[in-house]
């Protein structure tokens, strides 16, 4: 009773607004109990209830200061499950169940119907071309010497400046620094391995440990730095990225044969190829699209919801370059996405429904390898991404607006 009279009193001052709704936990001492207060006070404060987004198994003094702020509860999306979808690649060997998170009706029917093609025509190859998490941050000097200088002295004392920027993470690894230069400014592209973690918070760490050591033992002059410049474009797409990838760089595969097209997909694939170049290519070019595809980032976003990626990658790993050939009257399809940018561990990879979700496929924490589980959950996102490439292509084949209906 002490505990329910102690609670009112919290949410009574809450609401009188004596209590900040983000000092509840230090006056509270409970982040669970703290999630109740605040919620219960905003129910009053807007005359509202909230008894479902209350409803969650989530434990906010796990999560506190590390996944969320100011929690009042959880919301809930539908999770799908599409598949099995066979995939050969490197790390994701066999056949896979998928999540998808979504409240995208036909999005799971219409995987699920790209995945029962593909499985007939042997399943989808894949093959990872590059595996690199990169931050740039901007050094600017008194002239064009003076860079040239300063590329001189980072490249001599590599060494030095990996291991500074490797003592602030235990997953990542410097690679190399590549250094772009305009005028008197020089960006110095920090180029890590991420292993199996999402990877921007710890590089961000390693990469500010390296800079203060470059700003403190550089002999010249350093007019400016800054730590966080857009030349690396997280949460952004640009051209940087999708020439030279950040995060992994994915293409996946198949050949689907022709009589499965007629029977699963109800369509050619002359048809599906036409169709291609006049949407994906054609309507693209004409209207300066960075990408061609139909709708990879539903799918992303389904499968970044359900494992607990982070949701501002969803807008560059979305990004997919979808392809179609003949192939003696069958369809060859595949999709390069050069940015997807995926972790199994750290950020929301360990809440329970999301750890749960990463468990379906096999991928959930750290591979036997560095990098193995991560790299396996980017070829399972490329297949599932072309799976979903594939019946839409076949949809618009069929003179359709709306989504397919499973077989």
């Amino acid at each position: 009773m002490d505990l329910i009279n102690n609670i009112r009193e919290f949410i009574k001052r809450v609401v009188n607004k004596q209590i900040s709704f983000h000092k509840i936990e230090e006056e509270v001492g409970n982040a669970n109990i703290a999630a109740v207060v605040r919620r219960k006070a905003l129910e009053e404060i807007l005359g509202i209830t909230l008894p479902a987004i209350g409803s969650t198994i989530i434990d906010f003094v796990e999560i506190y200061k590390k996944n969320i702020e100011n929690p009042i509860g959880a919301i809930q999306i539908p999770l799908g499950i599409a598949g099995p979808l066979r995939i050969n690649g490197d790390y994701a060997n066999g056949e896979y169940y998928i999540p998808l998170a979504t409240t995208e009706g036909a999005l799971v029917a219409s995987v699920n119907r790209g995945c029962k093609a593909l499985n007939l025509s042997g399943g989808v190859y894949t093959k990872i071309l590059h595996d690199e998490l990169s931050l740039t941050p901007l050094f600017s000097l008194p002239t064009i010497r003076d860079v040239y200088k300063f590329i001189e002295w980072v490249n001599t004392n590599l060494d030095k400046i990996k291991s500074v920027a490797e003592s602030a993470t235990r997953h990542e690894r410097l690679l190399r620094i590549d250094p772009f230069v305009l005028g008197n400014n020089v960006w110095l592209r920090f180029i890590y391995t991420a292993g199996d973690t999402i990877g921007p918070n710890m590089a961000t760490s390693a990469t500010d440990k390296a800079c203060e050591y470059i700003n403190r033992n550089y002999p010249g002059k350093i007019d400016h730095i800054i730590f966080s410049s857009d030349a690396y474009f997280d949460k952004k797409p640009s051209a940087l990225n999708l020439l030279f990838g950040r995060g992994k760089t994915v293409v996946a595969e198949a050949i689907v044969e022709r009589e499965i097209v007629k029977e699963v997909l109800n369509t050619i694939p002359e048809r599906i190829v036409d169709v291609y170049t006049r949407k994906n290519l054609l309507a693209s070019a004409r209207s300066v699209s960075i990408q061609y595809n139909i709708n990879v980032a539903s799918i992303v976003a389904a499968i970044f919801v359900a494992t607990g990626q982070e949701l501002g990658q969803i807008v560059k790993s979305s990004i997919g370059y979808t392809w179609t050939e003949l192939r003696d009257g069958d369809l060859y399809i595949s999709i390069t996405m050069p940015s997807l940018e995926v972790g199994t561990i750290g950020g929301g990879t360990w809440l329970p429904t999301q750890w749960e979700a990463l468990s379906i496929l096999g991928a959930a924490g750290e591979g036997r390898r560095s990098g193995d589980n991560a790299r396996k959950f980017a070829e399972i996102i490329a297949s599932t991404a072309l799976a979903g490439e594939l019946d839409l292509l076949a949809v618009l084949a069929k003179g359709k607006l709306t989504g397919s209906q499973e077989n």
